[in-house]
């Protein structure tokens, strides 16, 4: 087994965590905003826009060219639900979506919109149009723009130091190849796939969590740090807690996208009957850690502790509140 210091010096150094740091460059172009406006800003996983009593959702995926290319009806597939995860993450509910795609080739194009379609109908979404160009020499891309709406909205700017930290995964699923990708949507209903996501929005109008954010493919560990940010909060993960799969590599599980994973924050006292509420449905949740005022990220595992990483000295994706709100 990897010894703890070769484990995370490996997840610092992959090409997904480098992606995210580079987000430090377009957030130099935002501002802090007071009250309820900075939910509309980046740091979560969807802009907010307050409407009366409850929020208007909005947020975009962008799919890698190269995902486009091989897998043109699983990337559309994924664009759709990377981008529900991201509404159900803040504790909404999806409603529509647009794309972008550009091709070169008619049959590919084919597969990418059929892909979107398929996850539309399974989801319950609506197709409600978009942009085309399918012409020779036109790269292969393609983007996917959701909205949605919560009546609470679970933000990363709750989180605040004595908050447990907790995950929750869906293990009925298997790898997409020899890719980070884990796939627990195939051979669901669409009746299974929408009661599984309702979950969330359920708990945090129940006032049980507090923040969350889909695990992205930075990984478990990247994904805390996008979590942690805003508010400049640490927190201490035990890896030995984490669910996962009975043959999964633990250095490989640290870097998957799951289709459907998160992590979140909640009350302490709250922790039992939030995994009752995820267990009903057959979805592994557990405490792994606690919130902190730290501004580090420590990982713990097999009675050993190490800081994989200091916000106060090194920036993740640079959106960061000048001054704790909690």
């Amino acid at each position: 087994m990897t010894d703890l210091d070769t484990l995370l010096a490996r997840l610092r150094d992959t090409p997904a965590m480098a992606a995210k740091c580079a987000i430090q460059q377009p957030a130099r172009h935002f501002g802090a905003a007071p009250g309820h406006d900075r939910y509309a800003l980046p740091g979560d996983d969807t802009a907010a826009i307050r409407c009366g009593d409850q929020y208007q959702l909005l947020a975009i995926e962008g799919m890698l060219p190269a995902f486009v290319e091989q897998a043109p009806w699983f990337a559309g597939w994924s664009a759709v639900m990377a981008n529900i995860s991201d509404i159900t993450a803040m504790g909404g509910r999806a409603t529509a979506v647009v794309n972008a795609y550009w091709h070169n080739e008619a049959a590919a194009a084919d597969e990418v919109l059929a892909g979107i379609r398929a996850a539309c109908e399974a989801y319950g979404l609506l197709l409600a149009g978009g942009h085309t160009s399918v012409a020779p020499g036109n790269p292969t891309a393609l983007a996917v723009a959701i909205t949605g709406w919560a009546r609470s909205l679970l933000s990363t700017w709750h989180v605040a130091p004595g908050q447990t930290l907790a995950t929750v995964v869906d293990l009925d699923g298997q790898w997409h190849g020899d890719a980070p990708y884990w796939k627990a949507f195939e051979h669901c209903t669409p009746a299974r796939l929408r009661s599984k996501l309702d979950v969330i929005p359920r708990l945090a109008e129940a006032g049980l969590l507090l923040a969350a954010k889909d695990i992205s493919n930075a990984g478990l560990l990247g994904t805390l740090l996008m979590l942690l940010e805003p508010t400049g909060c640490g927190a201490r993960v035990h890896l030995d807690h984490l669910p996962r799969p009975a043959d999964g590599d633990l250095e490989r599980w640290l870097q998957a996208f799951p289709s459907y994973g998160f992590v979140f924050t909640l009350a302490p006292e709250h922790l039992a009957v939030v995994q009752a509420a995820f267990a009903f449905e057959g979805l592994h949740c557990v405490g792994i850690g606690q919130i902190d005022d730290s501004a580090c990220l420590h990982v713990a595992r097999d009675g050993e502790s190490r800081p994989f990483w200091n916000l106060a000295e090194q920036p993740f994706t640079g959106f960061t509140q000048p001054h704790k709100e909690h």
